[in-house]
């Protein structure tokens, strides 16, 4: 184990050249007078992209290398070797942006020609090497994580106790939840609020328990391995909490942040607009001053957890001469919370629910707004305007979230794998002695343990006070994708009964699916990935 990683450690350099060449080469293509032309950059989306790719792989793999120096076993050293062994050939060779569309050092006009030492660790990724660590994740698939994660014992004790919480209050349930379509019981949310969920990061003197974004990501983690609906429900509250911290008033901290902490007070973000999409900069809702309060006026969608929260995080604009993101305000606007006759009770707001395939314990909703009110001071920092850049602070922690939300889906969906394998015979074996059935478990515990560091690594970022946005979005990029394989491959496994709905996997891959899409889907994502490398 030591031995390889002071070769991963050897290789970096190399990686680091070839993404410094790609970066130049894409320069090249879309800033030619020395400022990225937006149009270039759209005419060559491909090649961008490429590189964002490319970029994540480099930096996920310099993670990996870097929890190989905090970790020993066997289980961790074929993680190594056959990681390393994967994504060094993808790199090569092509790198699976998704199911059809390759990123390929030929989009950018660059080439590699790995080292002896790069080769050597390219020919790691063996039938022999993936047959043993599917054996050695069978033989421990009792555990909370196959490999050490290299956390220290204060997170991995969190990890344990939520993991025991999940498997007893959630994951017996969970499938019935989804097969009616029901809301997560309140009882849930509750315990989650007695058990600090929704004030994990906001600071102990406003009402928290002001821990790390670390400790966000493992809980978060651990929760949607149990469902992502149950994982989910504290991000409502981080987002707003990131949106209080970062733009509120002292008045509005003091308000707000322990009613959010407690779970007395839920929220819910209502950003996304019906022909906007990503481009928040056109949205078309509304503020209208009226005396000293707002009256709202437009309309959302896609908005999770709508009928059931106290105050909704709503992005409106408030400047009628801006087409752009200049013209946005944010508000805390308070809301009656509805009941299954009467979702909607508040005057000035409807709303009705949006039937999707997975991702439905909270459920989602189209909302109308026709002059709905808003008081004067729930603006949120009491200058119009900010809006925008409110929510862009928020970015980080939200992407860093979504990727520990895609962690414990894909989590969830090896072990389901897993056991499926273990348990069914065919042709008077065990399906999980099959060389492409073991082949599937070995890489989904590889890039499970990849997107944990890399989302590690982010959240390590944040916690230090560093700028992690370029970070939080590969690890949300690449985690989102895993999660999506992971659970394809463990319906395979399944073979037709996977394709029943009775079979919890057929629930896990309609929720894996979303993930791709939400907080920014991956096409997005990866441009503004490439936007940054671009500087």
């Amino acid at each position: 184990m030591k031995d390889m990683a002071q070769q991963t450690d050897a290789i970096l350099p190399e990686l680091d050249d070839l993404q410094s060449r790609a970066t130049q080469a894409l320069r090249r293509m879309v800033a030619p007078g020395g400022k990225p032309d937006a149009d270039l950059l759209e005419q060559h989306q491909h090649a961008a992209h490429a590189l964002s790719w490319l970029a994540t792989y480099v930096e996920a793999l310099k993670q990996l290398s870097a929890w190989s120096h905090r970790v020993t076993g066997e289980i961790e050293g074929l993680i190594l070797q056959i990681g390393f062994g994967e994504y060094l050939s993808q790199i090569a060779g092509g790198i699976l942006m998704s199911q059809n569309e390759f990123a390929r050092l030929s989009d950018l006009g660059v080439d590699w020609q790995p080292s002896d030492a790069a080769r050597a660790l390219m020919a790691g990724n063996t039938p022999a090497a993936r047959a043993r660590l599917a054996q050695l994740i069978a033989d421990n698939r009792g555990s909370a994580t196959f490999g050490a994660t290299g956390l220290d014992e204060d997170l991995e004790m969190i990890r344990n106790q939520f993991r025991r919480w999940a498997d007893d209050k959630v994951v017996p349930y969970a499938h019935e939840w989804h097969l009616k379509d029901q809301l997560i019981p309140i009882e849930i949310i509750n315990e989650l609020a007695e058990l600090g969920v929704f004030g994990l990061t906001i600071p102990e003197n406003l009402g928290g328990l002001g821990m790390s974004k670390a400790a966000m990501v493992v809980v978060s983690e651990e929760l949607s391995r149990g469902y992502i609906g149950v994982g989910s429900l504290g991000t409502r509250s981080e987002i707003a909490a990131e949106l209080i911290l970062g733009g509120g008033t002292d008045e509005q901290k003091e308000h707000w942040l322990p009613r959010l902490a407690s779970g007395e007070t839920l929220p819910t973000a209502v950003f996304t607009e019906p022909n906007t999409g990503s481009d928040l900069g056109s949205l078309r809702t509304r503020a209208v001053k009226d005396g000293d309060n707002w009256k709202i006026t437009g309309n959302k969608t896609w908005i999770t957890h709508a009928a059931r929260t106290h105050i909704m995080t709503l992005l409106a604009r408030t400047d009628p001469a801006t087409d752009d993101y200049r013209g946005l305000s944010m508000f805390i606007a308070e809301k009656t919370p509805g009941t299954d006759v009467d979702p909607f009770p508040t005057p000035g707001m409807t709303g009705g629910e949006i039937e999707v395939l997975g991702y439905r314990g909270m459920k989602e909703y189209e909302l109308g707004f026709d002059g709905f009110e808003v008081k004067g001071d729930n603006l949120l920092g009491g200058t119009p305007g900010q809006g925008f850049k409110q929510l862009m602070q928020t970015f980080e922690s939200a992407r860093i979230q979504t990727a520990a939300r895609a962690i414990g889906v894909a989590q969830n969906a090896l072990e389901l794998g897993l056991q499926y394998a273990l348990d069914r015979k065919q042709f008077g074996k065990a399906l999980v002695n099959f060389p492409r059935v073991a082949d599937k478990l070995a890489i989904m515990a590889v890039e499970i343990m990849i997107a944990r560091q890399l989302t590690y690594y982010s959240a390590w970022e944040k916690d230090h006070g560093h700028r992690c946005d370029l970070e939080a979005g590969m690890a949300k990029l690449l985690g989102a994708r895993i999660a999506w394989a992971s659970a394809d491959n463990a319906l395979q496994i399944h073979g037709g009964n996977g394709f029943a709905l009775e079979y919890q996997i057929s629930r896990v891959l309609c929720d894996a699916r979303i993930l791709n899409i939400f907080e920014g889907a991956a096409e997005i994502q990866a441009q503004v990935i490439a936007r940054r490398l671009l500087g």
